[in-house]
């Protein structure tokens, strides 16, 4: 199971990669455990600058932007 955690303070691009993130995994039939941090201090620790920010399995993948489905899909 691929722990994922969307960095961000809840604004509408990190919604919608929360929501992207759900789909491609149940396309592709992967079990994942996602959450969202949405606590500045803590979205810091991870030296995340730009929201929405991704991380997998503990490891920064991804800040700034709403991510494609490809890229999503090869994190999984």
């Amino acid at each position: 199971m691929k722990d994922i955690k969307v960095l961000g303070t809840g604004c509408a691009n990190c919604r919608n990669t929360v929501k992207l993130i759900e789909e491609v995994a149940a396309e592709k039939g992967v079990a994942i455990a996602l959450s969202k941090v949405e606590e500045l201090p803590e979205i810091m620790k991870y030296g995340v600058m730009s929201t929405p920010g991704v991380v997998v399995d503990g490891k920064v993948v991804h800040a700034g932007g709403v991510p494609d489905r490809s890229k999503i899909s090869s994190w999984l």
